[in-house]
């Protein structure tokens, strides 16, 4: 008589086998880790003739090439004026000692000039304010600010990292350090002929900082009360995330000479327009002998004017084409078949005595 044992053979089996793939997968992954710590994994390894490595040379130093002329032609195509203003606009009796203009409140800063606009400029145009030796990437300069005021405001309480902007007449600064404190103050206008070009001076920030390091909520108070003033007023009424100029000058330059973004005129400059500029030369960069110029950029697919990318790429296409001729010439003098390992040092047998 067969006994019917209700299906516990299959599931006994069915464990039986789980179990075995799951010994299976262990001793594979075991055996996968013990190759990888003895260095026994299956790699690669390629042996390169000179034909191969004639041939690399030479398809790298063609794709580069053409791709360096590409760059350097759309870096060539920004229209860019570039006008220093900081010498010209101190008053020609003052010259001789420009600090004691700039320090003087009660001498107007006003200064107007007028240039040409050399080729067609379409919109949008940027605008820049750039200055020289200019040292942001100080260290006790870059290390006096506080992110978490800047983000909580009063609600953050420890801003000793701010020190000597932390505190004016016994109450905190928002926002504190000398970053802030010597925000960039000189302004600009544009006019041609009798007409204002309007600047657009929105998202000129990054959206970045604009939602994430700013808040929304923290409003500037206590700002340039102190007795020593470094740079702009900040309007109390409005939101640090809205207060753009504020959060372009914070994103410190790596180098003493740097541009920041100002803002853009949205409207094209026809070639040999005058362009009048009314600026207010505020800043103070005369105590340690910077420069300020004002920039105005095309831009193309690629950024703004900086010839260094496509004219790496040309040296390195021209120096790798160069290499591969020379690694060309010394295989044709000195050709060895693949696989031929009788030159090799290690084969070499001693000469009988």
């Amino acid at each position: 008589m067969e006994m019917d044992d209700g299906g516990g053979g299959a599931a006994s089996s069915t464990t039986a086998g789980n179990e075995a793939n799951s010994v299976s997968l262990r001793h594979g992954r075991s055996k996968v880790m013990y190759q990888f710590t003895q260095q026994n994994l299956p790699a690669c390894k390629p042996v390169l003739s000179p034909a191969w490595v004639i041939s690399i040379f030479f398809a790298v130093g063609v794709i580069f090439i053409p791709v360096g002329i590409v760059s350097l032609h759309a870096s060539q195509s920004v229209v860019e004026i570039v006008y220093r203003y900081d010498s010209e606009c101190v008053p020609g009796p003052l010259r001789s000692n420009k600090l004691a203009y700039i320090k003087n409140s009660s001498i107007p800063k006003n200064c107007t000039k007028f240039f040409k606009i050399p080729k067609h400029m379409k919109a949008p145009i940027n605008i820049y304010y750039q200055l020289d030796n200019y040292y942001q990437n100080h260290r006790r300069y870059v290390k006096s600010r506080n992110d978490k005021q800047l983000l909580h405001g009063l609600e953050y309480h420890d801003i000793g990292s701010c020190m000597p902007e932390d505190v004016n007449h016994g109450h905190p600064v928002v926002p504190c350090g000398l970053i802030a404190w010597s925000l960039f103050n000189d302004t600009y206008s544009f006019f041609r002929g009798i007409d204002e070009l309007k600047v657009n001076r929105k998202n000129i920030a990054w959206k970045s900082d604009r939602d994430h390091k700013f808040g929304k909520q923290v409003f500037p108070f206590n700002f340039q009360n102190g007795t020593l003033i470094g740079g702009a007023h900040l309007d109390p009424n409005i939101p640090l995330s809205d207060q753009e100029d504020l959060i372009v000058w914070m994103r410190t330059s790596a180098f003493p000479t740097f541009r920041k973004l100002y803002g853009r005129i949205e409207e094209d400059l026809v070639a040999d327009d005058i362009i009048t500029v009314k600026l207010l030369n505020n800043y103070n960069t005369y105590s340690f002998s910077g420069t300020k110029k004002l920039v105005l950029s095309t831009s193309s697919w690629l950024g703004g004017r900086n010839n260094f990318l496509g004219m790496a790429y040309i040296s390195i296409g021209s120096s790798l084409i160069f290499i591969a001729f020379v690694f060309m010439l010394l295989h044709i003098k000195n050709p060895r078949p693949y696989g031929d390992t009788t030159n090799l040092s290690w084969n070499w047998k001693p000469m009988s005595s």
